[in-house]
């Protein structure tokens, strides 16, 4: 067990298990022992640098915006969230998530190697959520166990490893200018859509991209990306915490903390310097939100920061892999490896995704006057990252309107998915949970009402049969000619 721990915790931890790729490929290209050091620890430095200004981000900003936003615009029901299935998953179906999540990762090698999605996916958290959310929909209500759900389970996994960066690559590799890099982010679905919407914008004979924005002079310094960034959220925390505060934000808050602290916790946890609880000193409302908008310009900046030092190390060393083991392939990395080719669309996506969210929001809202549905919040953290991938996307293919329109109609697709999801978990013993994230949201739409028609060896001989497809099309349906 001591062993199976430590498999696990290098597998759940993608800064090690990127750099253990990373070291495998710079072994086969027989580096010299220098060169396999110095790249395996940039490597993981990079990813390091990635997760710090994720939490930084999260932990300063976007989750105290989120909270205060509900509270301003008074909203009630669901935001989705990936770690809440999670956490419950781990706890009662922890051996099965791993088992499936190591099975999953050796499958997607043999996928990579014998069909035409050659993608190899290095998102160590985005694999171990999906192992999970597939143990639970798999293992729940006793439909599979023991081996025939470990194997159902790791075919799923890999089946989703290649799929999701193989649809995502059609706009991506024009995001990159090239073909070297794949996006391994289980929000595929939704960016793949906002890049077909963005397309519709292509032969705009006034089309630009949002890079190509034109600053006046006086104004060129926003241009930084920085800087636009700062100076946008700021603007937009300050607008949101004045309305909240108008609304009695500093009285509720204080008031609720004195009678019902867990109370307090709940609803208003991440705003306490913002209401004099627990410090010293009074912070003003304006200096809190202005200082909020501009620690979301720092997580950010440290998060391309810790991709560029990735993109530097990964790309060279992954040679190695594709050359001798799966030839041709290409490593699936984290979303936020989109931001650096188009920094203006991360935040122009952000907003256009969220008020998407806004949008579809208020149409569920319509829907739940006649038929039941579950009302989703816009999220601030899957619309942040997300929303921004699906903006850069966008972009790539339509400019500016491909931007806005792209990551407008993927904030309507969280919305809606993440609904039509609900009924799934809660017949699972999730009352109000649900994914947030694209591929997550589809792949439990379908394989949760899979599950209502097929049990036992049929159900895991179906997940089989989904693995094996794509490698049967490959040796079956022939191959279009390269031309010269």
């Amino acid at each position: 067990m001591a062993l199976l721990d430590f498999i696990i915790n290098i597998l759940s931890t993608p800064a090690i298990l990127v750099g253990l790729l990373s070291c495998l490929g710079l072994i086969l290209q027989k580096k010299p022992i220098e060169d396999v050091i110095k790249g395996t620890l940039k490597t993981i430095v990079g990813f390091l640098v990635l997760g710090a200004g994720a939490s930084f981000l999260l932990g300063s900003s976007l989750n105290a915006f989120g909270q205060i936003f509900n509270y301003a615009f008074n909203m009630q029901g669901v935001v989705p969230n990936n770690e809440a299935v999670v956490a419950d998953a781990l706890k009662n179906f922890g051996v099965s998530s791993a088992i499936i999540m190591a099975i999953g990762m050796v499958f997607n090698i043999i996928l990579a190697r014998f069909s035409r999605m050659r993608y190899i996916f290095l998102t160590g958290h985005h694999t171990l959520y999906m192992a999970c959310m597939i143990a639970v929909i798999l293992g729940g209500a006793g439909h599979l166990e023991g081996w025939m759900l470990y194997l159902a389970g790791g075919c799923l996994l890999a089946f989703i490893m290649v799929l999701s960066p193989a649809y995502c690559q059609i706009t991506f590799r024009k995001v990159t200018g090239s073909d070297s890099v794949a996006l391994g982010h289980l929000g595929g679905f939704g960016y793949w859509l906002a890049g077909m919407v963005g397309r519709l914008f292509a032969n705009d004979p006034k089309r630009k991209s949002t890079e190509e924005i034109n600053f006046p002079k006086r104004l060129i310094f926003l241009r930084d990306t920085t800087v636009s960034i700062g100076i946008t959220m700021a603007a937009l925390f300050i607008i949101v915490t004045g309305i909240a505060v108008g609304r009695g934000l500093l009285v509720e808050g204080p008031a609720l903390f004195q009678s019902d602290p867990e109370a307090f916790q709940a609803q208003f946890g991440f705003l306490k310097d913002l209401m004099n609880i627990g410090t010293e000193t009074k912070v003003n409302w304006i200096v809190w939100a202005f200082s909020g908008g501009l620690a979301f310009a720092g997580g950010v900046y440290i998060i391309l920061s810790g991709v560029r030092l990735i993109i530097g190390e990964i790309v060279p060393a992954f040679k190695g892999i594709a050359d001798k083991l799966v030839p041709g392939a290409k490593p699936a990395l984290d979303c936020p490896i989109a931001y650096t080719y188009a920094p203006n669309a991360v935040t122009i996506g952000f907003i256009s995704s969220f008020i998407g969210g806004i949008v579809g929001l208020f149409i569920l809202g319509g829907i739940n006057a006649t038929i039941p549905v579950a009302l989703i919040l816009p999220g601030v953290v899957p619309h942040f990252f997300c929303g921004a991938t699906a903006g850069v996307f966008g972009n790539a293919e339509g400019g500016v309107k491909g931007c806005v329109a792209g990551a407008f109609v993927h904030g309507l697709l969280i919305t809606f998915l993440p609904a039509i999801c609900m009924p799934v978990f809660t017949a699972l013993g999730y009352s109000g949970a649900t994914f947030s994230d694209a591929d997550f949201s589809w792949m439990g739409i379908v394989f949760g009402n899979v599950i209502n028609y097929a049990n036992g060896m049929t159900l895991m001989l179906i997940c089989v049969a989904v693995f094996l497809l794509p490698i049967i099309y490959n040796f079956v349906a022939p191959k279009k000619e390269k031309q010269e």
